[in-house]
């Protein structure tokens, strides 16, 4: 039987994929939320920063509610997509989908949006040319 929690499927682009780190797990194996949250704002980033063919700064990341804890050793999944161009600006939202080191039991963990700028070498904003 179908419940809708095994009809969920990751939306986006795979930008991140990595082990959920034992130095970053309190003292009942869970991961902290805020090495998560990390984690989601540089998959915003690497994605941002293809899509601006060069550097990008963060200037905003939305709220997180965890749907699931995360154990230590959890292969996380971050996945990004660009919900908004502006002129220098995008807005990214990302899922991050956890599963078991052995492949099995994907499942939801959070999701956030994240705002970053293109920045010249300089550290000053500059416009995106999205080849126009």
């Amino acid at each position: 039987m179908n419940t809708d929690e095994t009809l969920l499927k990751p939306e986006g682009e795979l930008s991140l994929r990595c082990p959920a780190a034992g130095a970053a797990a309190n003292m009942f194996g869970d991961v902290y939320g805020g090495w998560v949250a990390s984690q989601a704002v540089l998959a915003a980033e690497i994605r941002a920063a293809e899509a601006a063919e060069g550097r990008v700064a963060t200037v905003s990341i939305g709220a997180m509610s965890f749907m699931a804890p995360v154990l230590e050793g959890t292969i996380l999944s971050f996945y990004t997509t660009i919900m908004e161009q502006g002129t220098s600006s995008l807005r990214i939202q990302v899922e991050v989908w956890g599963c078991c080191p052995d492949g099995r039991d994907q499942r939801k963990v959070t999701e956030t949006e994240c705002v970053q700028v293109a920045i010249d070498g300089h550290g000053h904003i500059r416009a995106l040319d999205f080849g126009q």
